[in-house]
């Protein structure tokens, strides 16, 4: 598993409001998992000093803040939902407890927006989550990703964006 640097994405379409948004839900829900911080806090955070700020010399990108507060409150309202779908639909040699917080992390929110934002099309959320995961990864997690979120687009609504791989 190798993380690259979420800045050298330049390879990658820029990302929109809620694409920037989505990136830093993930970021979020993943310094919620590691550092056990609760969702007032971390919102606050965010939307106080980074959703569109300078940190650390890095530029973090103009994000739609309701999008974002969405998704973290989503995910966290929902968790106890997410989860199963997450694990059904992983290898049974891959439990979830087994994923590295930030693959868990993008997990999490992609599930969340399949299941209930009816609203939003799958190629979208996954395409996006898919794209959040190569922000971060080299190897095989952004496969796993687009694996799992489309079996959980066919299972939760029906439709999917290609064939599954098993």
């Amino acid at each position: 598993m190798t993380k690259t640097d979420p800045a050298k994405q330049t390879t990658f379409r820029p990302a929109n409001k809620r694409g920037a948004a989505r990136l830093a839900a993930v970021q979020a829900l993943y310094q919620m998992d590691v550092a056990g911080s609760g969702i007032l806090e971390i919102t606050a955070e965010y939307e106080e000093f980074r959703l569109g700020k300078e940190v650390d010399g890095s530029q973090y990108r103009e994000a739609d803040a309701q999008w974002f507060r969405a998704i973290l409150a989503g995910v966290v309202e929902n968790q106890t939902k997410v989860d199963p779908i997450i694990r059904q639909s992983l290898t049974e040699d891959w439990p979830l407890s087994r994923l590295d917080s930030t693959l868990r992390a993008i997990m999490r929110a992609g599930v969340y927006e399949l299941m209930l934002r009816n609203d939003v099309p799958v190629a979208v959320i996954v395409s996006e989550y898919v794209d959040i995961a190569k922000a971060f990864y080299d190897e095989d997690e952004p496969k796993l990703v687009n694996a799992v979120l489309d079996r959980v687009a066919r299972r939760v609504r029906g439709e999917g964006r290609g064939k599954d791989p098993e």
